[in-house]
């Protein structure tokens, strides 16, 4: 009989962001904030950000190639696009978009439309159409 034990797998440091140390990609219609992704974590499976869309502004329309996205309201209000429906969005609704779907936000409101964006790999694509 072995005293072997199964090798435990070696503990990994978490990663702690602070938003505030974290720079703003600032775009025409608002910002972007990655707080966690490959680049920030090497070998996370995740991304995770808050994307700010300014009154009236939207998005480009895109796709995701290499992952789906989930999308959750924390203010304002906006629309959707899902391929060719429309989908109302307002504080604590969640969208999930699944690999490949084209979409975009519109901010409908007078507020800025801010969301936190998690994305199903660390090493997020995305392809625009606009």
């Amino acid at each position: 009989m072995s005293d072997a034990h199964p090798r435990e797998p070696e503990l990994e440091l978490p990663f702690v962001a602070k938003d505030s140390a974290i720079p703003l990609e600032k775009l025409p219609w608002g910002t972007l904030q990655w707080l966690c992704n490959d680049r920030l974590s090497p070998g996370t499976e995740q991304t995770f950000g808050i994307s700010e869309i300014l009154p009236g502004e939207k998005n480009p329309l895109h796709y995701h190639p290499n992952c789906e996205e989930l999308l959750y309201v924390l203010q304002g209000t906006g629309r959707h696009s899902f391929d060719d429906a429309m989908i109302d969005l307002k504080p604590g609704s969640l969208i999930r978009i699944p690999l490949g779907v084209r979409h975009n936000v519109i901010n409908t409101g007078t507020d800025s439309l801010r969301c936190i964006i998690v994305f199903s790999t660390g090493e997020r694509r995305t392809v625009f159409l606009e």
